[in-house]
């Protein structure tokens, strides 16, 4: 111990020096300008009037000033430089706090810590409460290209979409390779997995385990938290988690990070002796048991522990057999308590209590809890301080606190943040190859970018991110398979699908289109009752006052009496809102934003032969709504529709090729129209 002292004494003295060379050069360079220093403003009301009364003087020594500055900020560099490398651990063999060279393609192995803790419960209490820290020892940094495991449970449609939001808060303040693993339902599953396989996000990794199989492991444990059966399952993470992988974070969904995660991850580096669980004190007073008359919470060591982020060490918990510790923990406590309040909260605790040497005390600002009557802003100065928010009321964006617009706005700013920006590299860490994004890239690397329509070109291949919004439903198909499914207002009678043999046939069918121009409609019920608001101007044909093309072949005239389906045929610049069978042909992806995009799968429809047939009893009404961001570029940009122009003229010449003469009718009405 003596000589690591000595050896920090080095380090400190190595620091000092290099603190006091950038201000003795600085010294040094800015020598020639002294005479004309003022002293330093007092307050805010100085500042302003001493740059009114020197601007004057500021223009003469401008240029000297900008070489001085930037002398300074290449010395500041250089120092940066040699601070970074004395931070370094010493390569020699591997000590207390210092991680082996050999690691496994998890890398996060770490050397287990000298033993400190006996045990027993009062050496247990003086670990959390000095949390083991050892002045002497030099805390190894994160390693630029060390990959962080972060755990979540996400369980349902509604998690789902909390989950990527705290994902958003990570990803927006990381700067090291992350591997997700996250404990999912099918539902969730299915949407997350389409989420990350079309987001692309370099040196990011995720892992799914099915959370279906875990229930019989904590499904015997009554529950009367709203979580249900998921609230439990960070309980069976060591079993569940791959064997290998020896730490982990542990996040509730209802998180968001103000910082970079790989500071709590440096954390594990201060564990000391048997401590194998990293946590902050419970910021209410739940486990005090004075909530009210007859409150009986599970025991707890003082005020408790909160667990919406853990440290957890998973290699120690397996050698301590945690399955068993915490199985008996609850057995024992379940026999008087009849059922958890807390979910894995109140097991976690328990088995604190009883054996407190397991625990390091986080700081409170990595777990800022956001529920009634708590002492969450005992955890900061400023809002500047924080470093985990955690909305853990069922009252969620609505609790009460001072800050709460502040942690509302960061909240709404990751939620509404586009994903897409978040596609950085991580340059200097290797990463596992993702042939699709390689092929993204190589695609988009053989376009010409000066070429003026090159965004409209670039926008084609561009993989959007996709998050699936959907509620649950228990569905059952029916045997004749004529299901329909509903998209956007779309809505029709199904015995239309039975009659028209939409399974054998090649059929469009066509949903009569009109507008409002009022914000408030009371929507006709039937088609008589749409003829009526039709005829008072209530309703109009839709476009009919500034693209009449658009749906004229529908026939307004004709489908005022009509009673059954019939056939149109196709016209030029045709876009009805049509019901086509799952295997129809996709929309050209060239043609986004405002224009021609329906226009062109209505073409390709009729060059397959498909038939257009209008349905007598359905009908759809826009509603009026702000010009969208890219009609505004149509109407003011030419570019914009000179490039729109030249992918119709492109499209075109690309149905000739596919289609042949058939296709020179598309030509032909172009040309008059």
């Amino acid at each position: 111990m003596p000589g690591m002292c000595r050896g920090r004494r080095k380090f400190l003295a190595a620091s000092l020096a290099l603190l006091f060379i950038p201000a003795l050069t600085w010294l040094y360079l800015s020598a020639g300008n002294f005479q004309g220093m003022k002293p330093l403003p007092l307050s805010p009301l100085e500042t302003q009037s001493s740059t009114v009364t020197s601007r004057g003087g500021a223009l003469g020594g401008g240029v000297a000033r900008e070489a001085l500055e930037l002398r300074v900020r290449e010395v500041e560099e250089e120092n940066r430089v040699l601070r970074r490398e004395l931070s370094r651990p010493p390569r020699n063999p591997v000590g207390i706090g210092q991680r082996p060279h050999h690691a496994n393609h998890h890398g996060n192995q770490s050397k287990t810590h000298s033993e400190e803790g006996t045990g027993d419960n009062e050496a247990g209490l003086k670990a959390v409460t000095s949390g083991n820290a050892s002045e002497c020892v030099q805390q190894p940094p994160v390693d630029k290209c060390e990959t962080i495991h972060v755990a979540i449970v996400c369980a349902g449609y509604n998690a789902s979409r909390d989950v990527v939001t705290l994902v958003k808060s990570v990803l927006f303040h990381r700067r090291n390779p992350l591997h997700f693993h996250i404990i999912t339902d099918s539902t969730a599953q299915h949407i997350l997995a389409s989420l990350f396989q079309t987001w692309m996000v370099p040196a990011v990794r995720v892992d799914f385990y099915d959370a279906d199989e875990l229930k019989s492991e904590v499904s015997w444990i009554p529950n009367k938290h709203y979580s249900g059966i998921y609230g439990l399952m960070k309980l069976v993470l060591t079993k569940t988690l791959p064997p290998d992988l020896q730490k982990v974070i542990v996040l509730d969904t209802d998180i968001t990070f103000a910082t970079d995660i790989a500071e709590l991850w440096a954390v594990f580096h201060k564990f000391r002796g048997q401590q194998v669980l990293g946590l902050v004190e419970n910021q209410s007073d739940w486990y005090l048991g004075n909530l009210w008359k007859n409150h009986r919470p599970w025991p707890a060591l003082e005020r408790g522990f909160n667990t919406g982020v853990i440290l957890l060490l998973l290699d120690r918990l397996r050698k301590l057999r945690w399955e068993q510790m915490w199985r008996l923990t609850a057995e024992r406590e379940l026999m008087s308590m009849l059922s958890t309040s807390l979910a894995d909260q109140d097991i976690f605790n328990a088995v604190i209590k009883q054996n407190p040497f397991l625990v390091h005390q986080l700081p409170c600002f990595w777990n800022v809890q956001l529920s009634d009557h708590t002492r969450s802003e005992k955890c900061y100065k400023d809002v500047s301080d924080l470093k985990v928010i955690h909305w853990n009321s069922p009252k969620k964006l609505r609790v009460k606190n001072k800050h709460v617009e502040f942690f509302r706005n960061l909240y709404l700013t990751f939620l509404e943040y586009d994903g897409n920006l978040l596609r950085r590299e991580l340059f200097g860490c290797p990463s596992e190859t993702d042939h699709n994004s390689e092929n993204l890239q190589k695609t988009l690397s053989e376009l010409d970018e000066d070429d003026p329509c090159y965004e409209f070109r670039r926008e084609r291949f561009t993989v959007h991110r996709t998050h699936l919004y959907f509620l649950h439903y228990e569905y059952e198909p029916t045997s004749d398979h004529t299901d329909v499914t509903l998209v956007a207002q779309l809505s029709m009678d199904r015995k239309s699908v039975v009659q028209l043999d939409m399974a054998n046939s090649k059929k469009a069918l066509v949903v009569p289109a009109f507008e409002t121009l009022r914000y408030r409609l009371s929507y006709p019920k039937s088609k008589a009752e749409l003829l009526s608001q039709l005829d008072m101007g209530t309703l109009f044909t839709f476009r009919y006052h500034v693209w009449t093309k658009g749906h004229a072949p529908t026939n307004f005239a004709k489908w005022r009496t009509a009673t059954t389906p019939y056939r149109v045929q196709w016209e030029g610049d045709f876009e009805p809102y049509v019901m086509v069978r799952r295997d129809s042909p996709e929309y050209d992806r060239r043609f986004v934003g405002f224009g021609w995009n329906k226009v062109a799968h209505i073409m390709e429809l009729d060059a397959q032969e498909y038939e257009f047939v209008v349905l007598p009893n359905a009908y759809m009404i826009h509603m009026p709504h702000a010009p969208s961001f890219d009609i505004t570029k149509f109407r003011s940009n030419k570019q914009y529709r000179v490039c729109l122009k030249t992918l119709k003229e492109e499209f075109q010449q690309n149905m000739s090729r596919r289609y042949g003469f058939a296709a020179l009718k598309y030509m032909t009405a172009e040309n008059n129209s």
